[in-house]
């Protein structure tokens, strides 16, 4: 704490808001903004962490997207992340805190074409609009980190990584069935796809063939999955489940069956299952309808009748065909396929319920024991056959599958055996023995969908050339830069606009100088925000996309806050980036995050705000009606963080009395700053201290809430002690509220730093240190003890914490309205749990 002499004015005992000489938000945040911004007090400085000074912290938030200004879900998010960056920097840490903009992406795009500007002109804008609001906000972001991913020096090194990715063949290009937005005229991967519409726009989703580029995630699956174990404890269990099953893995055999074709050849065909050893009850194969196989095995009578139902499957999305409530469709393709364990001719189906990317596209059905499988043997009339008895009904007759062990039946060499996994053992060692197929691990996950056909992102810096293929773009040529187009020249057309701009495709082949042409795609937008957190540590560095060195300097993210939403994209992306990194001796660390806090979303009225509901919460009108500290504490105090928040059930009016009880304190203290706190109120100073220690319990556990409330207790108790006696002179009432000041910093910035000042401090307070404290205020010199006759309250005692039972009963005995309430009747049982409770029970 600092020692100044006191300021004059500290004595000022007004205080309602609106009052002359009162407690004024909105003159506050005039005040102090531009002080900060002439402080720069929470800029990250690398020499303090290497000198040893500070240990580091680097705690990272969500990555705004430019549309509009700020609103109650950032201002939601960030008062959180903001407690916890806040209270590491009054704990001594050195903390990296730093704000970007995720700023490529349709929306800007989008705007551009109906207001016929250049995207820039959008995305900037908004920019700067969010950023004013971010400082108006008070928020202890360091500001010279800043970055956008849309400049040409961000880019560059988005371009620079694709080319790494590519060098070590994790990127490549395929042609494949893939989800297209109709209205937005670009693919989507399969998790920007929402109950088959398009996550941006609504739009429902269809299929399309396309040549497009991908990342080879599927490379990193196992690892993907393992390094969770670094995660437990520190991620929400809900995030690791996530990902887990988005992931996917499951362990079974790769089974080949013989396709019998049309024209009397045979083709081998290899189906992935988990359940190889229920392949006696497989009675039909299905193909994925829009697979390239179905097409190429269909008999020819069955070519017309499969190509409309085509036409009809790639309307849906992934996720509809897999939905479990979808009727079942398909039609036959004139084919059957020999079952390798009993040599059964089964007839081969294309249906939309087995994807094209999946394995091979092809599944063998055994419907008794899969539901989907059941289902689309139900509706075409396909035989079922049970192999596994569970005791439950038989689901030829209840349709309805059994899935769990049992005892096996119809089964050749099985039947009798009820050992799950022996049967599989069996099964899938027959199988090798006759060169029919082996054991096998599965993954959901596929691999990472990048391009899009539209302008407002990183161009792919790649040159298609005919003699050579695809040639990287060199290094010292980066980064390709986006021409100028804008409105009209953006809007889609089946195909990236940059198609259209034939001055810039065109260019020679960086290999053999004869004619190419650009790769006109760009780059999914979760790209860019797949490594942002590593540059954070080198901004502005033009060598490279970051320093080694200033990566096992900051690395990785101690705790990254945001939404629940990025479970799977954001996460999983940079989860991945970080791990091809690794391994290319950049990075030391395997994880990005090593910690991370969901926050809830803020809604009114029960429901998500919305125009058309009428229930919309406009952030700005909030700030300017109740100031920022309210509507910040009132934010953070409204729950734990993961919880929603329902504006229509919190008080921001009462976060505002609040702080004017907290403020008009600061104006009650008579005693010097450095005053001697030992010769103040003891229980005031104990009041103060076990606050202190709780509220770093609290913090550190994100109850954020709960620190708030004891902070409130603590102003409680001052006033009281200020009132009931005590003084404004007294070093503990001093003590109390340069505590209440540090407690608020966390939260209420302008008050906490008005407080600070008016206690004759320097600023700032949010550099000011956790107050130390002193363990021998937290022992407590007694307790109350509570003594019950029949169960009903008589007396209470003020006894030694480490009372023992029998002098606690002695004590509780000899007490004159016990005695008296007693009386003549006889003591049956005297019960007693020292230090807080003696029952007697009187007969």
């Amino acid at each position: 704490m600092d020692d100044q002499t006191p300021r004059t004015d500290q004595v000022d005992r007004t205080g309602e808001p609106g009052e002359p000489g009162g407690y004024d938000p909105k003159a506050l945040q005039e005040k102090w903004l531009p002080v900060w911004e002439r402080l720069d007090p929470f800029r990250a400085d690398d020499a303090v962490v290497d000198s040893g000074e500070r240990e580091k912290k680097y705690a990272l938030t969500m990555f705004p997207y430019p549309s509009g200004d700020l609103h109650m879900g950032h201002a939601e998010v960030t008062a959180l992340h903001d407690v916890l960056a806040r209270y590491w920097w009054q704990r001594g840490y050195e903390v990296l805190n730093p704000i970007g903009w995720d700023s490529f992406g349709l929306p800007a795009e989008n705007a551009a074409i109906k207001r016929d500007e250049h995207p820039s002109t959008y995305t900037y804008a908004n920019i700067e609009t969010q950023a004013g609001s971010f400082r108006r906000y008070g928020l202890s972001f360091d500001w010279s980190r800043r970055l956008h991913t849309s400049d040409p020096e961000y880019y560059r090194w988005t371009q620079w990584l694709f080319l790494k990715l590519h060098e070590r063949g994790l990127a490549y290009r395929k042609a494949s069935p893939v989800n297209w937005c109709p209205n937005d005229q670009t693919v989507l991967a399969n998790e920007q796809v929402v109950d088959g519409a398009c996550e941006r726009c609504g739009a429902i989703v269809t299929k399309r063939e396309l040549t497009q580029w991908y990342f080879k995630v599927t490379d990193y699956a196992q690892r993907l999955l393992d390094d969770m174990a670094q995660l437990e404890g520190r991620w929400p269990e809900r995030v690791l489940t996530l990902q887990r099953n988005w992931i996917g893995r499951s362990e079974g055999a790769h089974v080949e069956f013989d396709l019998h074709l049309a024209d009397g050849s045979t083709r081998p065909v290899t189906v992935y299952t988990t359940r190889p050893d229920t392949l006696y009850g497989a009675t039909f194969m299905v193909v994925a309808a829009d697979a390239k196989l179905a097409a190429e095995i269909c008999a020819p009578e069955q070519a017309d009748a499969l190509a409309s139902y085509v036409e009809e499957v790639r309307k849906a999305s992934d996720i509809d065909r897999l939905a479990t409530d979808r009727p079942k469709t398909g039609v036959p393709l004139g084919i059957t396929a020999t079952n390798p364990v009993n040599g059964e001719q089964l007839p081969v189906w294309a249906s939309d319920y087995v994807l094209a990317d999946y394995g091979t596209g092809a599944v063998m059905a055994v419907p008794a024991h899969d539901q989907r499988d059941l289902d689309f043997a139900k509706a075409m009339g396909l035989p079922v056959r049970r192999v596994v008895d569970t005791g439950e009904d038989d689901p030829a007759e209840s349709f309805v599958a059994t899935t769990g062990a049992g005892t096996y039946v119809s089964s050749g060499p099985l039947d009798g055996l009820s050992d799950k996994a022996a049967g599989i053992q069996a099964v899938v060692d027959r199988l090798e023995a006759d060169g029919r197929g082996t054991r096998a691990v599965n993954f959901r996950l596929r691999d990472w969908l990048l391009s899009r056909q539209r302008f407002w992102g990183a161009p792919i810096p790649i040159v298609h050339c005919a003699a050579c293929g695809e040639v990287p773009v060199p290094e010292s040529e980066l980064p390709v830069v986006l021409p100028d187009l804008k409105g009209a020249d953006l809007k889609p057309k089946g195909s990236s606009p940059l198609a259209a701009a034939r001055d810039w495709v065109e260019v020679p082949c960086p290999r053999c100088g004869g004619p190419g042409e650009r790769d006109t795609d760009t780059m999914d937008t979760f790209v860019d925000s797949a490594w942002y957190f590593l540059r954070y540590c080198s901004p502005g560095n033009t060598e490279m996309a970051f320093d080694p060195a200033d990566l096992k300097r900051w690395g990785p993210v101690d705790m990254y806050v945001g939404g629940v939403e990025h479970a799977v994209l954001h996460l999983l992306y940079s989860r991945f980036f970080t791990k091809v990194l690794h391994d290319m001796d950049l990075l030391d660390f395997t994880e990005p995050f090593s910690a991370q806090l969901n926050q809830g979303v803020v809604i009114n009225q029960g429901k998500k705000m919305s125009k058309s509901l009428g229930n919309g919460v406009n952030l700005g009108e909030q700030l300017d009606e109740f100031g920022v500290d309210a509507v910040r504490l009132t934010l953070v105090f409204a729950g734990p963080p993961e919880d929603n928040i329902d504006w229509a059930d919190v008080s921001p009016s009462g976060s505002l009395r609040f702080l004017t009880r907290a403020w008009r304190l600061s104006g009650d203290v008579a005693s010097a700053p450095g005053a001697d706190v030992t010769t103040g109120d003891v229980a005031l100073r104990r009041t103060t201290h076990k606050t202190l220690a709780e509220a770093a319990t609290l913090v550190e556990g994100y109850r954020f809430n709960v620190m708030i409330a004891r902070t409130m207790e603590l102003v409680n108790a001052t006033r009281k002690a200020i009132d009931s006696g005590c003084g404004p002179a007294d070093p503990a009432v001093r003590e109390a509220v340069e505590a209440v000041a540090v407690l608020l910093s966390l939260v209420a910035p302008y008050t906490a730093e008005e407080m600070w000042e008016r206690l004759g401090h320097e600023a700032t307070v949010g550099r000011a240190g956790w107050p130390t404290v002193d363990p021998a205020l937290l022992v407590e010199e007694s307790v109350t003890a509570v003594v019950q006759i029949q169960g009903k309250v008589k007396a209470r005692l003020e006894v030694a914490p480490d009372v023992t039972d029998a002098d606690l009963e002695a004590a509780a005995m000899a007490d004159p309205a016990v005695v008296a309430a007693i009386g003549d009747r006889t003591v049956r049982k005297v019960i007693v749990r020292a230090p807080k409770l003696v029952n007697v029970v009187v007969g």
